[in-house]
């Protein structure tokens, strides 16, 4: 195995490795459709189709996963979230 394909190997097993986090939205009965689509488009880059599919899932099963990967991104992003007036949490 030449040293180039070593580091190629350990690289992707460092990539596996990662562990993900999730935003998870709750439900509320304070915020309207509108909010909740225009805030996921803006925080977590939600085509509009996507931010409206996830706010009828929150809305009818009281949450839904709006964006998975490292917590160091998702942190950022779930405080937009909050500051928006939405409920999330990152799991």
């Amino acid at each position: 195995m030449s040293i180039r394909e070593k580091v190629s190997e350990e690289y992707l097993l460092e990539e596996e490795t990662k562990q993900l986090s999730e935003i998870v939205l709750f439900n509320d009965d304070v915020n309207t459709f509108d909010h909740v689509i225009d805030t996921l488009i803006a925080v977590c880059d939600h085509t509009p189709e996507q931010a409206e599919q996830c706010s009828l899932i929150v809305h009818y099963k009281g949450k839904c996963t709006v964006k998975t990967g490292e917590y160091e991104d998702l942190k950022p992003r779930c405080t937009s979230l909050l500051d928006a007036g939405l409920s999330a949490e990152i799991i």
